[in-house]
């Protein structure tokens, strides 16, 4: 039999009141059931409230079904909210993890494969370079992300090759050493393949624990939104197209109350911003996200003097001009703070891991084409009279001009230095052996020089021709972020490139869709992103239909 619910407001507000059993004999410690209402002079079908359990039950659909009666909404929660995960703190751990395997695994295997005799000194600085260079390998794979912890099998793609650069890298040393070959052979077996699996291990098992946290809400982000004006609103038109699991809007705040609906983009309002200082006390609240104009300055100081009494991450949601920025990051100038709006696509460790990336790629294919390169040279003064190489200016970091290098595939009477025309299908202009290097790329190949001499990249934003149009118009007037790609050093293979983007640009949609990609590559780059990339050209990015 269902119990009779007494239902009484507190003494000290007319916007809380608290059901009790109405049986005290039956329940000794009464359950409470706080109910946030709105005042009793509120229109008729705005009043809002919310139920929960104080002993982290929630309420049952009796107590419901009473309050519907007497005129009171109410939505059931349980305040019994799983405690959450740091997921940086996950990563922490899984960080001390692979450098504890790194360093363990080398010297473990070195004595097992040495019949457990005490390692030598050069054996064990091996092991201690291979240890580091690995552990900085899976965090430039970018191993230590949350979307690689929930995909164990890509992570497990980033370990293969990290273990084989790390294994590649350790065999040099390894070959001035004292140990036999076939005991270092061993040795490096031993290591790569246990520690491999170690950490591959690893990450199989987060993955389980990361889905088992995900469905028990524990890596969910709780936000409540203050300001329901038009900031607000956008705000949460933007979070409900993305629609990520991992956060959960628990509601919106809003000191104007009586000029309100009793929801906003589909998220209940739940009350003003001295009710989200309650509930924050009450529940757990990640995040509160203030989407109002910065113009109301006198208004914003008050309310964020008031969020400072509770323990919440605070931030300030941009007004609409914000919404058009990029990303953006908090820096800090003679104690002011300011928002970093555009920042230098590759600054320290990223310059120099691209810088290292370049000259390693470019030297190492330009020892393996070099028979190659030759050949094409011989075939261009057997095709056609002229020189072998043909120099055009083109544009390089920060819109400096470069000269860069390919193979001679016009006429020397025709060649185009400023690029005012456009090669098209069966153009005159080209030889029959310029031609076929178009069509192959194999044009590009002594870019690779370029590489070495520190004016391109192996991938980047494909370097343009000074006087390039699409559809009649110059390249920088058809799209106006065109300069932007500019930022980094132009490649010789590209995102754009081994998506399709490449070759004639009749239309200005092709040279849009050219630069879009490239913007696309700049703001994402990693080594990863690099190598995916080279490795696409080398197994179809060379041809296409389009270059002629």
């Amino acid at each position: 039999m269902a119990q009779d619910v007494l239902v009484r407001p507190l003494a000290d507000s007319r916007s809380k009141v608290i059901a009790y059993p109405a049986d005290r004999r039956a329940t000794p410690r009464p359950v409470a059931y706080a109910v946030s209402a709105r005042n009793a002079d509120t229109r008729a079908g705005e009043a809002r409230s919310e139920t929960w359990s104080s002993e982290g039950r929630a309420a049952p659909a009796h107590i419901h079904a009473q309050f519907k009666q007497a005129g009171i909404q109410t939505f059931a929660r349980s305040a019994q909210v799983a405690k959450p995960v740091s997921f940086a703190i996950v990563a922490g751990i899984l960080r001390a993890f692979d450098a504890a395997v790194a360093v363990i695994a080398g010297p473990l295997a070195l004595i097992a494969v040495s019949d457990w005799a005490v390692p030598a000194a050069y054996d064990l600085l091996v092991c201690g370079f291979g240890a580091l260079l690995l552990i900085n390998l899976m965090h430039l794979s970018g191993l230590y992300r949350i979307e690689f912890t929930r995909r164990p099998y890509m992570a497990v793609c980033r370990l293969v090759l990290a273990w084989t650069v790390t294994a590649a890298a350790v065999a040099i040393p390894l070959l001035y050493g004292l140990s036999s070959p076939q005991s270092q052979g061993l040795w490096l077996l031993a290591w790569i393949g246990g520690g491999f699996a170690t950490t591959s291990a690893g990450r199989l098992v987060l993955a389980g624990a990361i889905q088992r946290w995900r469905e028990q809400g524990r890596l969910r982000q709780r936000v409540a939104v203050l300001g329901s004006g038009p900031i607000g609103q956008r705000l949460l038109r933007r979070i409900n197209a993305e629609a990520d699991p991992d956060v959960e809007i628990v509601g919106v705040y809003d000191d104007r109350l009586s000029r309100l609906a009793s929801s906003c983009m589909g998220h209940p309002i739940r009350g003003t911003a001295d009710d989200l200082i309650e509930h924050v006390r009450q529940r757990r609240i990640d995040m509160v996200v203030v989407a109002l104009p910065l113009s109301a300055e006198r208004r914003m100081d008050g309310l964020l003097a008031k969020l400072r009494q509770v323990a919440v991450d605070v931030c300030l949601c941009p007004d609409q001009f914000g919404f058009r920025l990029p990303r953006v990051q908090l820096q800090k100038l003679a104690g002011v703070s300011l928002l970093g709006v555009e920042e230098q696509p590759l600054r320290d460790w990223r310059g120099v891991a691209k810088s290292i990336e370049d000259r390693i790629v470019a030297g190492a294919i330009l020892v393996m084409i070099a028979p190659i390169l030759a050949a094409i040279a011989i075939l261009i003064k057997l095709d056609s009279p002229g020189s072998v190489f043909f120099r055009q200016k083109r544009y390089g970091l920060n819109n400096q001009l470069i000269e860069v290098l390919k193979f001679r595939t016009m006429y020397q009477h025709a060649t185009d230095a400023n690029a005012e025309q456009l090669t098209r299908r069966n153009d005159p202009r080209v030889t029959r052996l310029g031609a076929f290097l178009r069509r192959t790329s194999l044009d590009e190949l002594p870019q690779f020089i370029n590489v070495l001499r520190g004016e391109m990249s192996v991938v980047g934003p494909r370097p343009h021709a000074l006087a390039a149009k699409a559809g009649g118009l110059l390249y920088q007037d058809a799209v106006p972020t065109y300069y932007a790609r500019h930022r980094m050093k132009p490649g010789i293979t590209g995102w754009a490139q081994i998506n399709g983007w490449r070759g004639e640009t009749e239309t200005v949609e092709q040279i849009e869709k050219r630069v879009e990609h490239d913007l696309h590559y700049i703001e994402n780059w990693s080594v990863w992103l690099d190598l995916t990339i080279i490795f696409r050209t080398i197994f179809g990015g060379f041809t296409g239909r389009q270059a002629y």
